[in-house]
């Protein structure tokens, strides 16, 4: 048995990736996560997406998961006639959300609140700040005057940011509820929350979760600068984040996202949070048959980082070389994995007098542990999935195996870094399951005589309770 990357995959799912060949195909290049981009596509059709991956993680004895991207609040403008037209440099131009065809001289905003959140001065960004307009004069009732600061051609649907203006619509539409609520009837894993602006929107979200008894996980898009102000009660309330440099680069000064992917990043791994680097990332091989040079570039240092998972998202999803996408990133993590130290051994300290103290400090000490002295693997049984994001978090080289008999969480933890799961149900007693997890590994060609192997268990373990116990041994 071959164990792929540490760093994982997510791979958009859409016309061009979701035949139950081309799935499979992914998975074999490297995909650990399916995204579903709920802004495109309809329910039946998810619904057979949901069915091929179900069914090729049985054929193929994998544990692919699912992240359910809600849409949010995207603004956009309506359909243009002709489908575009250009609009010029200090030309007037009316913005109003009644709805009608637009034109070069009026533009339909799918935004009811849009005059009554908008000054005069702020800034109008279309089609990923391609095209700005900046706002001269609004009725705070269904009509905004603007002028064409940077012209060009104004096509149908396309985004619109208003990275000045504080939007009064909720985190989650009627759109994103019905989604949510089809997401979770059909177990999905992990729900993506576009546009967070506050920690109030990630606790509303969880709240609803809970309330429709779902143990889905939640991913915070980090794509609004508001976000960035109160990060750290983000980080601490989500389950995993996303750094969607989409918008993000619309909405600030595009030189500034770099450094804030780095700073996301080193906080998501103190905090034991899966990180995810999202958009653009091999944007070239929607038509190449390679990415740049930048593009491998980026990807790169996504991995030396320390992101838990690098995302695709039209490249598969409607790109023409969608497996060759997730193969080329496969190929560039593995270098980066097997040539850079500095990828590994990123330990933090348990933080004492909290209730996960003891957990915490055996996870840590594995980790360290398995530093100085060489240990191939460390393996895990867990029942809620804390100890596999804990350990997951220190980055190290050892491989992370993490044992469950719940299903559903080791396709949810197919996000994580390094983590590699196996079903098991026996809870005879702690000696008899670390001997039978090490006879399994030494079986499968995991660890061979000599390697050293780490296990941290709960004792006793019929009681499954938090992680106490670490021993060390070797596979003879």
């Amino acid at each position: 048995m071959e164990i792929g990357i540490k760093t994982k995959i997510i791979a958009t799912i859409g016309p061009a990736s979701a035949s139950k060949e081309v799935l499979k195909q992914l998975i074999e290049a490297g995909m650990s996560i399916c995204r579903i981009n709920f802004s495109h596509g309809d329910y039946e059709a998810v619904k057979k997406i949901l069915t091929n991956v179900r069914q090729l993680n049985k054929e193929m004895g994998t544990y692919v998961g699912v992240l359910a991207d809600l849409q949010g609040p995207k603004l956009r403008i309506g359909e243009v006639i002709g489908g575009g037209v250009e609009i010029k440099d200090g030309q007037p131009i009316t913005i109003t959300t009644k709805p009608c065809i637009s034109d070069a001289k009026r533009v339909y905003i799918t935004y009811p609140q849009f005059p009554k959140d908008v000054a005069v001065g702020d800034n109008v960004l279309i089609a990923d700040g391609k095209l700005l307009l900046r706002v001269t004069g609004t009725n705070r009732k269904d009509e905004v005057k603007a002028v064409v600061v940077h012209g060009g051609m104004l096509n149908s649907k396309k985004g619109v940011n208003l990275p000045n203006t504080k939007i009064s619509m909720p985190s989650l539409t009627e759109k994103d509820l019905k989604d949510l609520k089809f997401a979770l009837e059909n177990h999905i894993e992990w729900i993506g929350l576009s546009f967070v602006r506050t920690v109030n929107d990630v606790v509303d979200l969880k709240h609803r979760i809970k309330k429709l008894k779902s143990t889905a996980k939640v991913v915070a898009k980090i794509e609004k600068p508001e976000a960035l102000l109160e990060i750290d009660n983000i980080i601490d309330m989500t389950d995993a984040v996303m750094v969607a440099r989409g918008d993000l680069g619309v909405e600030l000064d595009a030189e500034r996202v770099p450094l804030i992917q780095k700073m996301l990043v080193r906080k998501c791994i103190e905090a034991s949070k899966p990180v995810i680097i999202a958009t653009q990332m091999m944007e070239s091989m929607l038509t190449n048959f390679s990415p740049t040079r930048a593009e491998v570039n980026d990807v790169a240092n996504a991995v030396l980082d320390g992101a838990d998972a690098v995302m695709l998202s039209e490249e598969t999803s409607v790109g023409q070389y969608p497996v060759r996408a997730v193969q080329y990133m496969h190929k560039i993590a593995k270098h980066i994995e097997d040539n850079e130290n500095s990828v590994y051994y990123r330990e933090h300290h348990p933080i004492l007098q909290t209730q996960t103290f003891i957990s915490d400090s055996i996870c840590y000490n594995a980790c360290v542990m398995a530093r100085h002295a060489g240990v191939k693997a460390i393996a895990s049984m867990t029942n809620s999935g804390y100890t596999a994001f804990k350990l997951s978090s220190h980055r190290p080289k050892a491989n992370i195996f993490i044992f469950t008999d719940n299903s559903t969480l080791l396709t949810t933890l197919s996000l994580l870094w390094g983590v590699h799961g196996f079903y098991y149900d026996k809870y005879l007693s702690t000696d008899h399951t670390i001997s039978e997890i090490k006879s399994f590994l030494h079986k499968q060609k995991l660890l061979g005589p000599g390697d050293f192997v780490i296990n941290i268990a709960s004792t006793p373990i019929k009681e499954r309770g938090r992680t106490n116990m670490l021993k060390l041994s070797q596979i003879i």
